[in-house]
């Protein structure tokens, strides 16, 4: 798929994994992980990122915690 922003969106993109082929294509990186209950790299901060735990699970902890 091409996607018209990927430069723009790779800016911005935190996501770790270094075979990913979603990166700067959100839309593409968003409905993959909504499929697997889980969020995109760029709703986790870095350190929680790099455990590629994605999970709605980790996601709603942190803010529990407040710390996202």
């Amino acid at each position: 798929m091409d996607c018209p922003n990927k430069e723009i969106n790779l800016k911005r993109c935190n996501c770790s994994y270094p075979s990913c082929s979603k990166k700067g294509m959100c839309c593409e990186c968003l409905h993959y992980h909504l499929k697997n209950r889980q969020l995109p790299a760029c709703c986790f901060p870095p350190d929680i990122e790099k455990t590629y735990d994605r999970s709605f699970e980790t996601f709603a902890k942190l803010v529990l915690d407040g710390k996202i």
